[in-house]
Formats: C-alpha cells, structure tokens, sequence
C-alpha cells in the first residue's frame, strides 16, 4: 500500500465520520425544537 492509498482511507474515515456526526447533531437539535414546542 502506498502513501496515496493510506490517505485515501483516511480522508474516506473523516468523511463518514463527519457525516455520522452531523447527522447525529442535526437529531438532537430537532428533539430539542420538538421538546420546546410541547
């Protein structure tokens, strides 16, 4: 495996990670509005 391949999986990780986290922040901060407009 090469340097680029390394980097590849890397970026790929950050990318599903970043998308996971946002993902989970954009569900709370609903639940959030939700429990307000209770």
């Amino acid at each position: 495996m090469g340097g680029s391949a390394i980097a590849m999986m890397i970026i790929g990780v950050i990318i599903i990670w970043g998308g996971f986290g946002a993902s989970v922040a954009l569900a709370i901060s609903k639940s959030k509005e939700a429990k307000r407009k209770v």
